[in-house]
């Protein structure tokens, strides 16, 4: 009899315990989309300073997406960066400080444990002018759409979390494309209105905890163009560190390294260091 209840007790518990397991198991999503919107803000003021200075004010509004979607063995992540920033320098006036619009598009087909064929799609331009404040008088130096790059190719993904990937593109195609006012710069012959190169292309994203509240993330490209002086490496790197002050309010660390013989014989770099607001504005998970 003992024997006979020790047997129910046992087929009752087991089965209990796996219909809990099967219970807590929670479907795999299939699409996470994100919205966020960040602010940041910086000032400096003087009055009667024995050493001099500017009073300054800057802001820097950024919006971003992110599309991603897995099932089976394909993955496919969207992502799409805007920011523009402005500063005013005492009687200089309003300048722009940061223009971007990038949309990157990657998708991958699974072919190992961290690595997938891939195709990738980068687009990225600015919205407003930009000058040259050198030279007097200011200079224009870009424009909505001029230049805009468009980049694709196929290639291979290593991929070991949404925060850790590599895609290597040895056939990327590049179009640049300019208006008429800026023909003859950023690679395009004069009296054209575009240019096409073919070359070879590595981009990583990595973003990983340096200690409690704070982030590091790097993002990184690479190109070589077969057709054009192959050995001069276009390189783009962006580092931004976060210290979290709490859910919404973050201290930010921008450091931003272009070298691009095309836009300039000079290494381009842009520094930012600021507080942030940063609001999450859309949130959305489907399975």
């Amino acid at each position: 009899m003992r024997r006979a209840l020790f047997l129910l007790l046992l087929i009752f518990s087991t089965s209990f315990f796996a219909q809990k397991k099967k219970k807590d198991t929670l479907p795999i999503p299939k699409w996470k989309i994100n919205g966020k919107f960040g602010f940041i803000f910086n000032q400096s003021t003087f009055s009667n300073w024995s050493s001099g200075g500017d009073n300054t004010i800057a802001g820097d509004i950024n919006v971003n997406y992110d599309f991603n979607y897995k099932k089976g063995n394909v993955n496919w992540d969207t992502r799409i960066l805007t920011a523009y920033g402005s500063s005013h320098l005492n009687d200089k006036g309003y300048r722009k400080t940061n223009d971007r619009f990038e949309l990157n598009s990657l998708l991958g087909i699974k072919s190992g444990k961290n690595w997938f064929l891939s195709q990738f799609v980068n687009f990225k331009t600015q919205y407003s002018r930009g000058y040259n404040y050198k030279v007097e008088p200011a200079e224009p130096v870009s424009d909505l759409f001029s230049p805009a790059y468009l980049s694709l190719g196929p290639g291979m993904l290593w991929k070991k979390s949404d925060n850790s990937n590599i895609n290597i593109a040895p056939a990327t195609a590049r179009l640049t494309m300019v208006s008429d006012f800026f023909s003859g710069k950023y690679g395009v012959d004069e009296g054209d209105n575009s240019a096409f190169s073919l070359g070879f292309n590595l981009s990583g994203y990595f973003k990983f905890s340096i200690m409690e509240n704070i982030e590091m993330e790097n993002i990184v490209a690479l190109y070589s163009d077969y057709l054009d002086q192959p050995e001069n490496l276009d390189v783009e790197n962006q580092t931004n560190i976060r210290f979290k002050v709490n859910n919404n309010i973050k201290m930010h660390m921008t450091f931003h390294t272009i070298v691009d013989d095309n836009a300039s014989s000079k290494v381009q770099f842009r520094q930012l260091f600021g507080v942030g607001i940063n609001y999450k504005f859309h949130q959305k998970v489907t399975y």
